[in-house]
């Protein structure tokens, strides 16, 4: 109890007053803990122990809109990506061509760096995913950081930490099998721009699916997709192929059914995979 107040403090927030309680245990309860119940809020500890509701624990717990759970920081797996390109950078910084020689996405060539014959189809599929958190110059990290936060700050609340975790991991896969199956076998490819745009196909699917104002979103898709195609040096196979992964792996997160819901997300998610690795499979067999 806040003596100046007279208002009661929330038992996990003690900065917090609150005028709101349980209706089960009768505890204190600040906004940020109270969870909607058939008649007035719980707190977590209820909801998550059950507390003779009837229902299993975080059977109440509020979710997102796609049935991820809602969580305090709608950022936390943004933030963790980001942290890792930047710790990439720093290494390149240190450690030079040669790092970038050996964690760049390329098929199947000769590396000057390292003398010797490198690349996805000589077995080096870690390429396909350590080349996502790779960057050489400053311009190309600080475009995509700045689209992982802006964009990824939208998303991610929307699908919840397992889901958007997901969706970055295919989206940045499928951008790097693109490239590995289109591009030439000694093109290098290196960048988060797969992931950042999985993220935008995330977001127009999104967007349409909450019926808002489509013209912005297809605006800045078009001039991504402009840069994309105009711009010398950049990997559009990766740009094309986030995309389309994002827009199909969200699709199926959004347009889910409730009762079989888990099954048919992380279904899907599992056939995206499983197609990228038979493209990756039959790209290899082509190049040895």
């Amino acid at each position: 109890m806040d003596p100046q107040s007279g208002l009661p403090r929330c038992y996990r927030h003690p900065e917090a007053e609150t005028g709101i309680r349980c209706v089960r245990c009768d505890k204190p309860i600040c906004p940020q803990c109270m969870i909607s119940a058939s008649v007035g809020f719980q707190c977590p500890d209820c909801v998550r122990n059950g507390s003779g509701t009837g229902h299993a624990a975080g059977a109440n717990q509020p979710r997102t809109l796609v049935g991820g759970r809602v969580a305090t920081d709608d950022r936390l797996v943004t933030k963790f990506l980001i942290g890792i390109n930047l710790a990439v950078y720093l290494l390149v910084l240190v450690f030079g061509d040669r790092l970038v020689a050996e964690l760049e996405l390329i098929g199947y060539a000769y590396s000057p760096q390292l003398g010797e014959v490198i690349g996805v189809a000589d077995g080096e599929w870690y390429r396909l995913l350590t080349a996502t958190f790779l960057h050489q110059e400053v311009w190309h990290i600080l475009f995509n950081v700045l689209g992982l936060w802006v964009i990824g700050g939208i998303v991610e609340p929307e699908l919840g930490r397992v889901r958007y975790a997901a969706l970055c991991l295919l989206a940045g896969l499928s951008g790097s099998v693109l490239a590995y199956l289109v591009a030439a076998q000694n093109q290098p490819s290196l960048g988060a721009s797969g992931v950042v745009y999985g993220l935008i196909g995330a977001w127009v699917v999104l967007a349409r699916h909450k019926r808002h104002d489509m013209r912005p979103v297809a605006l800045f898709v078009a001039l991504s997709l402009l840069m994309t195609f105009t711009r010398p040096g950049i990997s559009w196979e990766a740009h094309v192929g986030g995309l389309v992964a994002g827009v199909l792996v969200t699709y199926a997160l959004v347009h889910a059914p409730r009762a079989r819901r888990d099954l048919v997300q992380y279904g899907a998610c599992g056939l995206v995979l499983l197609l990228d690795l038979g493209l990756v499979l039959a790209r290899s067999a082509a190049l040895t």
